[in-house]
């Protein structure tokens, strides 16, 4: 009997495992996904807009030397910035072991006009924050 409970275990142990493995790349796809659905908005509506819409209620951007808190002063800092001529791809993505955190980080190509009309293209790394919401979606806490 006592042999039969300890290989019942360890059954137990490597289907759980399985599982873990499976939800964590089934949750960072659900990352990955709802980051290239940022761009997607972000290119159809604006800076604005994507940016409100993916951000979590205590979100904070880091902007160079400025900290911006809160969708409040998302929504002021983006404003009258409606350009939708930005562009990233996620390199890398991990999730926390509880499953509701994961971070992004990979290349972004940002498009303008400068004060003379030439065009002219930055590029940089970018560094994002996820939290799974009570909805199953997932928002920026920081960007």
């Amino acid at each position: 009997m006592k042999k039969k409970f300890i290989q019942l275990t360890v059954l137990f142990l490597v289907i759980s495992s399985c599982n873990s493995k499976k939800n964590k790349e089934y949750l960072k796809q659900q990352i990955i996904d709802t980051e290239n659905n940022f761009v997607k908005s972000l290119q159809e509506n604006g800076l604005h807009d994507a940016f409100l819409a993916f951000a979590d209620d205590d979100a904070i951007l880091i902007r160079g030397t400025q900290v911006i808190k809160g969708k409040k002063d998302i929504d002021k800092h983006y404003k009258n910035q409606n350009t939708k001529n930005l562009f990233w791809k996620v390199d890398f993505v991990e999730v926390s072991k509880s499953g509701d955190l994961g971070y992004t980080y990979g290349e972004y190509i940002y498009s303008f006009q400068d004060s003379i009309g030439n065009q002219q293209k930055e590029t940089g790394i970018f560094n994002t924050i996820w939290k799974l919401q009570n909805d199953g979606t997932w928002k920026y806490v920081k960007d």
